[in-house]
């Protein structure tokens, strides 16, 4: 990373990820070279948290940066390690192994340090992934006009409330859960193992309690000790003007109750918008095609569409050729962000008459005899033949 005064920064080396990790500990602390003691000591609490594993669900790319800062800091907090590395750089406090870490870092080093700053644990005694409350999510069925100007939808669901019993502690009335005597309330398991880089402290969650960090030795008998009970409801859901297709609308504290008081989760609804038999939509415009007779096409006409507001009356200009697209100024979809409403836009089809009464068709062989146009002859020409088709 590269602190906000921009600066550039040195050769780094790759990682076991195949990322490249810079080998300058001022930059990788964030901190310049001159900066005291308590500088680097704050800069390595903010970068720690935001790229512990814990924190990140394991990533392997955060787990190597995590590992690059907290050598850094170690060496930059001891007076003299930082002196031999600002004479001679990291290689004056690398490990010689596989340009790894060395044990002493990664044995009970940096876990050390991190409880220190943070509590037994790395998070107060959770994990990130523990203290996460689950989401749901749900599919709704709309008509086109309720996604073009909003409606309210009622949502059926079936998910976890907090038991009432118990106010979700999972504990029979009149008792508390109890600290896990496994993880001595933590609510994690460590393990220590040997690898390439030294070794490596892993937290999985406490098998006995769960992750929870407390043991219910008398459980609730309406929740069995789970803090939860299943409920069907039905919501009332604010679906603005404008979504589309594919849109998703987040409802907060409305999905499933975690365990043992953790919270309520938000839903997710996603919406699916069904077709229209006359109109399709492009961004906030929404297209139609109308279809016109010859004579309207090559007379004018005022001709009535219908359109999602109702009937409008649209102008053909005397010659109007297919393809032709008629606007009708805020008549389409309106925008999401409050902005004005999109265009319908009209594509004019000039439909040629197919079936001609003998009257018809002389009255259109004088029309194209006075424009001079060169038209099939009536006996045993083109046209006869197309008709004994």
């Amino acid at each position: 990373m590269v602190a906000s005064g921009a600066r550039s920064r040195r050769p780094g080396r790759e990682d076991l990820a195949g990322t490249t990790v810079t080998t300058d500990y001022y930059e990788l602390l964030e901190v310049e070279k001159n900066a005291t003691e308590d500088e680097i000591k704050r800069a390595y609490r903010r970068l720690a948290r935001a790229h512990h594993p814990d924190a990140n669900d394991g990533d392997p790319a955060a787990e190597a940066r995590f590992k690059e800062i907290t050598l850094a800091y170690e060496t930059l907090r001891d007076p003299e390690r930082r002196r031999r590395y600002d004479m001679f750089g990291p290689d004056a406090e690398r490990g010689a192994g596989a340009g790894g870490f060395d044990g002493s870092v990664f044995g009970g080093g940096f876990g050390d340090i991190f409880e220190t700053f943070f509590g037994q644990a790395g998070f107060g005694g959770r994990t990130a992934r523990q203290s996460r409350v689950p989401d749901a999510e749900i599919a709704v069925q709309l008509r086109f006009e309720q996604a073009v100007f909003g409606t309210e939808i009622e949502v059926p669901l079936d998910l976890p409330i907090t038991c009432n019993t118990c106010a979700g502690s999972g504990a029979r009335p009149g008792t508390t859960p109890i600290s896990c005597v496994d993880c001595s309330g933590t609510g994690q398991v460590r393990r220590v193992r040997q690898s390439l880089l030294g070794q490596m402290v892993t937290a999985t969650p406490c098998p006995r309690c769960s992750g929870s960090g407390e043991y219910v030795s008398s459980p609730c008998s309406d929740c069995r000790g789970q803090g939860l009970r299943q409920e069907s409801r039905a919501i009332t859901v604010q679906v603005p003007a404008g979504v589309d297709n594919g849109s998703v609308l987040r409802v907060a504290g409305q999905g499933p109750a975690g365990p043992r008081g953790r919270g309520i989760g938000d839903l997710y609804v996603h919406l699916h918008v069904a077709p229209h038999k006359r109109f399709e939509r492009a961004a906030n415009n929404l297209l139609m095609t109308l279809h016109v007779q010859m004579t309207h096409a090559a007379l004018g006409a005022e001709i009535e569409v219908e359109t999602l507001d109702g009937p409008e009356t649209i102008t053909l200009a005397p010659g109007t050729q297919s393809g032709k697209v008629i606007h009708l100024k805020g008549k389409g979809v309106p925008d999401l962000h409050g902005r004005r409403r999109g265009d319908l836009l009209v594509n004019v089809v000039v439909d040629t008459p197919t079936r001609l009464s003998k009257h018809e068709e002389d009255m259109l062989r004088q029309f194209a005899q006075l424009r001079g146009d060169d038209v099939a002859k009536s006996d045993g020409g083109l046209l006869a033949r197309l008709r004994s088709r």
